[in-house]
């Protein structure tokens, strides 16, 4: 391990192999992290800043690190870009919590670290930056889309009862302010951002779209009162990094974490009136390699006076357990919450009744999290002649709540949240908790599941929500996610976004009224998701009486 320790992210002070003082180079940290690369490549590189030295918790570093594609940090009491980034980015990977080890590439120079043959590979395109900050957020951002696993990892530091010369939290400032369990003793712990507004900016039209500079200025506008005229103009000369293809597939990827799970799934199944396509799904299971434990199914039909529709499960064919249950109400939520109270493997696989995969689907995905050392495999999930979009693995900004295979460890402990009932959104809600409960989300481009798409059932009805005849917008189920996870700029971001990209899909083309008309939708979503969040609206299961 070679230690890079900093000042304030200008200048260094000592770099060490092991507990050897290394002779200090005269050059830039940029520049010097990059030749410890090329000198130590298979070195895993710390940097870190002074005053946070004898706070490194060295001993877990080989469980952070526990494979070379792996680049973490931990954001003591900086972070390089204000939470005005979300102006333009509502992805999980913006609204960091601190407190678990979170996916995300904001990348801090309190402390942090990465394997040097990694680091090499960036050193074309990025030798000549001079800012530190601006080099280990470049890193990660074009990284994470390549496939390189990006963390806030609080673990980095040490938990200790002295304090760090920080301030406690202000409710007039505009900082960033966090709850550090780990790290330090206060409550709560200033968090400053580094970068300026033209280094915001031209962060941003390096890394977005071009449309996104403007995004972020017209926000800087309207909810700030500035004017980054400069900024955003100066912006315009910085070199494009956007959805660039960067190959790491030369370096192993195989974690060393300890222990083996054993390889034991249980499925879990909705259903709603699709009988046909769900005894593929059980024949697809049958002729698993490697066979799951036990098949959850929950029958949902609203019909107060029906029965199952499926006495082909009573059958002793199965090679598994089928655990069947038959509800007289709807809803997806509810029907996996039933479920997940039946699991006790080591791996839930959370499928759709609408799919078809090959014979080695499950021995492959748990092959799969064992090397990658996830917790999460979201599963690539195709129609018939689509083509695969993303083709790497990678960190996912979403989830499959029909199409993945997540660790029992969490699953078992995160319910599926019925505000999201006959609405949609439950699965990104549900990432969302899988996330802040320290469970990352890998992306598997080469594992991959048919979806049919069956025209109708599955396990939600298509009836008329009470709130349709308002048209709020956005549905409130969505409106719900976005106060639950997006912070105050993420949504902002979000609304302005929205109001500007429905403009062209609608007839209304005076601006004055169709802003009004927007902002009234707009109220009347935010309405409806105080009543869903407060449980003020009970959802009945039958269409005559919506």
């Amino acid at each position: 391990m070679i230690k890079l320790i900093h000042n304030n992210a200008k200048s260094i002070t000592r770099i060490f192999n092991g507990n050897k003082v290394i002779g200090l180079l005269t050059k830039g940290i940029s520049e010097t992290l990059f030749e410890l690369a090329e000198k130590f490549p298979n070195e895993v590189i710390i940097w870190c800043e002074k005053e946070f030295e004898e706070h490194l918790n060295t001993d877990v570093f080989s469980e952070i690190f526990h494979h070379d594609l792996i680049m973490a940090s931990y954001a003591i009491k900086s972070t390089y870009l204000p939470e005005t980034i979300g102006y333009i980015d509502n992805l999980p990977f913006v609204n960091v919590n601190h407190k678990v080890l979170y996916p995300t590439w904001q990348m801090s120079t309190d402390v942090g670290g990465i394997k040097g043959k990694v680091l090499l590979h960036f050193r074309e395109l990025f030798e000549r930056a001079k800012n530190f900050g601006f080099l280990l957020n470049s890193i990660a951002k074009l990284g994470q889309q390549n496939g390189l696993f990006c963390y806030s990892a609080p673990k980095l530091v040490k938990k200790r009862k002295s304090s760090v010369d920080s301030k406690l939290m202000n409710t007039n400032s505009g900082d960033k302010f966090i709850s550090s369990p780990v790290a330090f003793a206060q409550p709560k712990i200033r968090i400053e951002a580094k970068a300026s507004s033209k280094e915001l900016f031209s962060f941003t039209f390096s890394h977005y779209k071009n449309i996104r500079i403007l995004l972020l200025f017209f926000c800087l506008i309207r909810y700030e009162g500035r004017f980054p005229l400069a900024a955003l103009i100066l912006s315009l000369f910085q070199k494009k990094y956007f959805n660039k293809n960067f190959d790491l597939s030369d370096i192993d990827l195989y974690s060393r974490k300890n222990g083996n799970r054993r390889p034991t799934v249980d499925v879990i199944i909705p259903t709603l009136g699709r009988k046909e396509y769900l005894l593929k799904v059980l024949e697809d299971l049958k002729a698993q390699s490697l066979k799951p434990r036990k098949v959850i199914i929950v029958e949902q039909n609203p019909d107060p006076v029906s029965t199952s529709d499926l006495p082909e499960l009573n059958s002793n064919t199965w090679p598994f357990y089928i655990f069947h249950f038959f509800i007289n109400e709807t809803g997806a939520c509810n029907s996996r919450n039933i479920a997940l109270n039946e699991v006790n493997a080591d791996w839930v696989f959370f499928a759709d009744d609408d799919i078809r995969f090959d014979t080695d689907l499950l021995s492959n995905s748990l092959d799969e999290l064992k090397r990658l050392g996830a917790d999460c495999l979201n599963i690539n999930c195709k129609q018939k002649g689509e083509n695969s979009v993303f083709h790497k693995i990678k960190q996912w900004g979403s989830f499959g709540s029909g199409t993945s295979i997540v660790s029992s460890e969490f699953a078992k402990n995160i319910n599926f949240d019925e505000v999201f009932e006959y609405g949609f959104g439950e699965d990104k809600d549900y990432g969302m908790k899988l996330r802040n409960a320290g469970c990352d989300i890998i992306y598997h481009p080469s594992i991959e599941i048919l979806h049919l798409k069956a025209p109708r059932g599955g396990f939600r009805e298509s009836n008329l929500l009470p709130w349709e005849k308002d048209k709020p917008k956005p549905s409130p189920t969505i409106m719900v996610y976005a106060i639950k996870h997006y912070t105050l700029e993420q949504l902002r971001g979000f609304k302005t976004e929205l109001f500007l990209r429905y403009y062209f899909r609608q007839k209304i083309k005076n601006p004055v009224v169709y802003y009004k008309g927007m902002k009234k939708k707009w109220k009347n979503s935010e309405f409806w998701a105080d009543k869903l969040n407060s449980d003020e609206v009970k959802f009945l299961n039958s269409e005559k009486e919506l």
